[in-house]
């Protein structure tokens, strides 16, 4: 196919570029390279892939990125909550006055398939501790991170659908682990590096939820998307995880203790989280055999080998982190 894959510098999609150029497929990123383009060097000079340096907020800049596209995997956006609340205007215009302006140009420009990347975070505060959320549980964003989500999956699910137009949103779990765009603000990765490098962890509210998918998991699950039929996906959303990867921060925090046995573990006791969920993700198991290839285990173990052979210099510089 030829794609446009917005955001393929950052953290998913500089992970995502070569897994689709392996595939086969023609890469048109578009990115406006917030933390830099390093993360595309590897595959700069693959002659399936193509560069756009430029604002997913300017309409111009949109209808020529998505022009002779087959399909749009959309991760371009403000992410998280804090980046989100620190900068609500910028959050508010990019990730979801953005994100319908390209839902309306892909349609225009005869885009096929349409991936947009969303988040469970969409699902709040489980009201059932005792059980999994799924894709059919109600949704509570607690943080305008989560309600810009939830308003693009809702205007790309009201789209009409025929065997031209396929949508698909997916929900990730918190990603971790290694990528070329190396961040150390999520769970996994800041606790783990923070254990080794300051020997001192503090963790607020160890007893709330969470699932977790490592970003190489994340881009299999999108290219599998991509390559079921429209029937299996097109206008349904899908979990990204797996169901046994549900960790409580206390149980990411035993899972760290090995690799740093000298580091002091401070817990924060929180009555309250708006956010503290377990997520089920039978849906895209059982519908599309998709299986994850790293674990939690498995992610901490990199992460804890990339700090220790000092293969970063300065693993709290800002830029790896949003």
């Amino acid at each position: 196919m030829k794609i446009l894959l917005t955001g393929g510098a950052g953290y998913i999609g500089s992970t995502l570029t070569p897994f689709l150029l392996a595939a086969g497929h023609q890469v048109r990123v578009l990115d406006y390279l917030a933390y830099g383009g390093q993360s595309l060097l590897g595959v700069w000079a693959h002659p399936a892939f193509e560069f756009i340096r430029g604002d997913i907020r300017n309409r111009e800049v949109v209808r020529a990125a998505v022009a002779g596209r087959d399909a749009v995997i959309h991760l371009a956006a403000i992410v998280g909550d804090p980046a989100c609340s620190r900068q609500p205007d910028l959050a508010q215009s990019t990730n979801l006055d953005a994100s319908l302006n390209l839902i309306a140009e892909s349609k225009r420009a005869g885009v096929h398939r349409f991936i947009f990347a969303s988040t469970c975070s969409n699902y709040g505060k489980m009201k059932d501790d005792s059980q999994y959320v799924h894709e059919e549980s109600e949704l509570s964003p607690v943080s305008l991170y989560a309600e810009t989500k939830v308003a693009v999956e809702t205007a790309l699910l009201q789209c009409d659908q025929n065997e031209l137009w396929c949508p698909t949103p997916l929900r990730f779990a918190t990603i971790y682990g290694v990528s070329p765009r190396m961040r150390f603000d999520l769970t996994v990765n800041e606790f783990t590096m923070e254990a080794l490098t300051k020997k001192h962890l503090k963790v607020f509210g160890e007893q709330f939820w969470r699932p977790y998918v490592h970003a190489r998991d994340a881009a299999r699950a999108i290219e599998l998307v991509l390559k079921s039929s429209p029937a299996q996906v097109g206008g349904r959303v899908f979990n990204v995880g797996a169901t046994d990867q549900n960790f409580q921060k206390q149980q990411l925090v035993e899972m760290i203790r090995p690799y740093a046995p000298d580091a002091a573990i401070e817990f924060v006791f929180k009555a309250e989280d708006p956010r503290d969920y377990r997520v089920s993700f039978a849906r895209i198991t059982d519908e599309l055999g998709f299986k994850i290839t790293r674990t939690v285990a498995d992610g901490i173990a990199e992460v804890a080998q990339l700090v220790r052979e000092n293969a970063i210099d300065n693993c709290e510089d800002k830029k790896f982190r949003n």
